[in-house]
């Protein structure tokens, strides 16, 4: 097996990755606020919703640029759409404009589809035998941005406060900083610029597929559509569950404290242990890793429905979150290790793009059937939801393995 080192452009993705993290920890704590304040408590939501669909519509676009001219320049683009993105929230708010404002949130989210793609970016500089470990390692990059940026949060409003910006326009200041530092740092010390077509930036271009031929090979490739459903099964269950915990425990009378150190734990149960996963991924293989991830999140949606009966359990509610952060984490780096691993080049990055966007589209329309499904049977019934969502990966993920045991059974017969 092929020896892990942290090389120079894996060192940089770690680096951008961290800054992108706290750009966006620093500003979406606020995004909610942001838009509640110029349009009422009925647009709250939009917000993070805007952000999110941002996030998916960017995701193939940059992808397209990473075919044609490399990471370098799809990273780069998109931390400097983002860096747009955040003037326009601060100019948003200084002028009192909602529509300016959901604009400059959906350029904000921008910032989500290049640190996803930093995973596979990560992936193009390790051997075969090494890519779980490097993409885990730039994912757990974002721990440190995830925890670090919402407390910038009340700094950064003092600071634009003290500068004459508007209430709530101070933590944006912290994501154009972060945003930018990002860019200036993927542009200048990442090298190589040639398209990621052939797991290399340094390989020489080829044909590439469009997104939709590429998503379509995909349907017909039972390894790959595993890879490409069970990322998205994945975090629509984590989206469904997390985005109403709050809601849930702030209807038990729970603090706003408590209701922070849950989704921090959230936070680090999904990338705190992602190297850990990562080596799992390259000693075991990303289909069993995902069979785990599953089973994982299974287990938090077990946990959730009895958290939720009752007057809701503060204590079982943080473990089910923790649990749920851990399976989500499991799934994406399985799911992404084995989409790189299953696909031919000229169809790899195309589909690596088409395949953030379906998990920012399952996030986003996860959380606007949340609301009305916690209104319908409480917490118990977000979790049952939640568990059923995972049935279409489970359903791929059995597919997937006929060949595989067909194959091993082969291998068998040979060998005797």
């Amino acid at each position: 097996m092929p020896s892990f080192r942290m090389t120079r452009p894996l060192s940089v993705l770690v680096v951008s990755n961290l800054l992108g993290g706290i750009g966006v920890a620093s500003g979406v704590a606020v995004g909610g606020l942001a838009a509640e304040a110029l349009g009422g408590t009925a647009m709250a939501g939009l917000g993070q919703a805007t952000g999110v669909l941002g996030a998916a519509v960017a995701a193939v676009p940059l992808a397209a640029v990473a075919s044609s001219r490399g990471r370098r320049h799809a990273l780069a683009l998109g931390y400097v759409l983002a860096t747009i993105g955040a003037l326009l929230v601060i100019t948003a708010l200084a002028l009192a404009q909602l529509w300016l404002l959901l604009v400059g949130v959906a350029l904000f989210g921008v910032a989500n589809a290049a640190n996803l793609q930093s995973r596979y970016a990560a992936a193009d500089t390790a051997d075969v035998a090494a890519r779980g470990k490097a993409m885990s390692i730039v994912i757990w990059a974002t721990t440190v941005g995830a925890v670090a940026g919402p407390n910038l949060t009340a700094p950064g409003n003092d600071a634009g406060l003290g500068v004459g910006l508007p209430h709530l326009a101070g933590p944006y200041l912290f994501s154009v900083v972060a945003f930018a530092l990002g860019a200036i740092v993927v542009a200048t010390f990442m090298p190589g610029s040639r398209p990621a077509v052939g797991g290399s930036e340094t390989t020489p271009p080829t044909a590439v597929v469009s997104a939709r031929s590429a998503l379509a090979w995909a349907m017909g490739h039972t390894e790959a559509r595993f890879a490409v459903v069970l990322i998205g099964c994945a975090h629509a269950v984590m989206v469904l569950v997390m985005v109403m915990t709050p809601v849930h425990m702030q209807h038990h009378g729970m603090t706003l404290e408590l209701v922070g150190v849950v989704i921090s734990l959230h936070v680090l149960g999904m990338y705190a242990l992602s190297p850990v996963l990562g080596v799992l991924v390259d000693r075991w293989g990303a289909a069993r890793v995902g069979w785990l991830g599953m089973g994982v999140l299974a287990l938090a949606t077990g946990l959730g429905v009895v958290a939720g009966l009752g007057s809701g359990d503060s204590v079982l509610t943080a473990i089910a979150l923790t649990v749920l952060g851990l399976g989500w984490s499991a799934c994406v780096i399985a799911g992404s290790a084995h989409l790189v691993t299953v696909t031919p080049a000229h169809v790899r990055v195309p589909l690596q793009g088409v395949t953030d966007a379906g998990m920012n589209y399952a996030g986003a329309a996860a959380a606007a059937v949340a609301g009305p499904v916690l209104a319908w049977g409480g917490f118990p019934a977000i979790n049952v939801v939640a568990a059923a969502l995972l049935l279409p990966a489970v359903v791929c993920a059995l597919v997937a393995a006929r060949p595989r045991r067909r194959a091993a059974a082969s291998t068998d017969n040979l060998a005797a």
